[in-house]
């Protein structure tokens, strides 16, 4: 796929959805980096109905720890490996105090040293609360970059390092969410829905759906 392909590519996915974002329900990058660490092998609709109780009461580091293990595991025991995720939670928030002041530090590396924060996390923060131009792969991005054959590759990271590269600089900040709505809602894993898809013309998937 050529550049002047990419590019058609990402200009109609930005006029049909000009301000993408996340679909997680967030007021501060605290709130956002506790909703993705919940998100994992979850969807975001349910993470969303938990925090919207769970952040009604602890919108801070210093009130989830206030609350304690077995409060944040009650407003969150709906959600997949919420024993798991509730003592990351904890634990981030210790360290958010001791460390940070509170604050969500801004660099990937600090964000990755967080108990359940690995490198897709991270940029999920980077991107949406910080506004850097880093790409969070998820299932869906990953499809998406190998069927349409955007960025190609064997694994999330070489298909990261590669929309990084390929994808033209206007783009790159708003690309993760794109690309992740389009995997979601038209590009899905069972049943895309390439007859409805804006770049099925553009698209190099060998098994178009008509």
């Amino acid at each position: 796929m050529n550049k002047h392909i990419r590019t058609e590519i990402f200009t109609r996915l930005r006029d049909a959805n000009p301000h993408p974002t996340t679909e997680l329900n967030y007021r501060s990058p605290f709130e956002l980096l506790i909703a993705v660490l919940l998100s994992a092998q979850a969807t975001d609709a349910g993470v969303n109905k938990a925090t919207a109780k769970l952040f009604a009461v602890a919108d801070t580091p210093q009130k989830m720890l206030d609350l304690g293990l077995e409060g944040v595991r009650e407003y969150v025991k709906t959600i997949g490996l919420y024993q798991t995720k509730s003592k990351h939670i904890m634990a981030t928030c210790r360290i958010l105090l001791d460390k940070h002041g509170g604050e969500i530090p801004q660099t990937r590396e600090e964000l990755e040293a967080l108990p359940g924060v690995g490198r897709k996390t991270a940029n999920v923060v980077l991107n949406t609360a910080f506004k850097q131009a880093v790409m969070a792969v998820d299932t869906h991005i990953f499809r998406v970059s190998n069927r349409t054959k955007i960025a190609p590759g064997k694994n999330v990271r070489e298909v990261e390092d590669k929309l990084m590269r390929l994808v033209p600089k206007e783009f790159l900040l708003d690309a993760h969410h794109w690309l992740i709505l389009h995997g979601r809602y038209t590009c899905k894993a069972q049943k895309p829905q390439c007859g409805a898809c804006l770049i099925a013309d553009l698209c190099e998937y060998g098994a178009k759906t008509v």
